[in-house]
């Protein structure tokens, strides 16, 4: 768990935002991505507002591939003052938008969508706080978050990448928190309850900003002292790679830790080769002498 017990100098936060085509809630309705866009915009504007030392970095989570949206590997964009707004803020909105139009761009066309790459996008994040950490002046406190906001399902096929995240981030004192749009995401709940961070399936996307700046904006010095949701029962049953179905009993290759439901002489994941010994030799039976 994150160490939270005295308020920091600063805080680092990462938000990834899974814009992948293929979630049901942009399925359903394409213009419901721009809401929520806006509504975690208006949040990591909330984040930088509370402090001045305040970082943030966002990431989008696409099928493809996983980029920066903000801050900008390049040059930063020459942003206009706006009146009424901050110039911070209109840099952070237009730089997030441009970029995402580019990622949306870059992705195949004649590629059928396929599943979020959120396990790239979280160690990409791990690996900016671990820079970040680095540059950091001495004698300053920074504590580091991660903020997954998705609607996509997870998958058994990325579960070893999950597993190393969410131990890497405990191990880096990261909070993991997800704000799940749509389904019920058991895999992440394990690593919210691992790093000690908090999980919420949004009821309702039209109040995603709500739910956002309620739950998800207050640091984990701070959480102690509200009423937030609890975390409730965790699943911890691993998934099976064969059929990507929740076990409670089943075999695990030793050499890569992958999870079947039923017994296979060769892994299918790093396709080790078992030694299957014969049968157990029957000890013969004793012949009962007639007297």
């Amino acid at each position: 768990m994150a160490d939270d017990e005295a308020p920091s100098d600063s805080s680092l936060l990462v938000i990834i935002v899974d814009t992948n085509p293929n979630q049901r809630y942009i399925t359903e309705d394409p213009k419901v991505l721009t809401g929520c866009l806006d509504a975690v915009i208006a949040f990591a504007n909330s984040h930088l507002m509370q402090k001045s030392r305040n970082q943030l970095a966002v990431i989008g989570c696409h099928f493809h591939k996983s980029e920066y949206l903000y801050p900008s590997p390049g040059k930063p964009l020459d942003v206009r003052q706006i009146d009424g707004q901050y110039e911070l803020f209109t840099l952070v909105e237009k730089t997030i938008k441009m970029r995402l139009v580019n990622l949306i761009k870059s992705q195949p066309q004649e590629e059928r969508p396929g599943e979020s790459l959120l396990a790239g996008a979280m160690a990409m994040g791990l690996c900016f706080i671990a820079r970040m950490r680095r540059e950091q002046p001495p004698g300053l406190r920074m504590v580091s978050r991660m903020l997954v906001v998705t609607g996509s399902s997870d998958t058994a096929a990325q579960y070893i990448n999950y597993m190393n995240v969410f131990f890497t981030a405990q191990k880096q004192q990261v909070l993991l928190d997800v704000c799940s749009l749509d389904k019920h995401l058991s895999l992440l709940q394990q690593g919210c309850d691992i790093t000690g961070g908090l999980y919420l399936k949004v009821p309702s996307l039209e109040g995603l900003l709500q739910y956002l700046l309620w739950v998800f904006l207050p640091e984990a010095s701070e959480r102690r002292e509200l009423v937030l949701p609890g975390r409730g029962r965790v699943d911890y049953r691993a998934a099976c790679f064969c059929h990507r179905e929740l076990l409670t009993i089943g075999y695990v290759c030793s050499v890569c830790l992958s999870v079947f439901c039923k017994f296979s002489p060769i892994c299918t994941t790093c396709h080790t080769v078992f030694k299957i010994g014969g049968p157990l030799p029957m000890k013969p039976k004793k012949k009962k002498i007639k007297i």
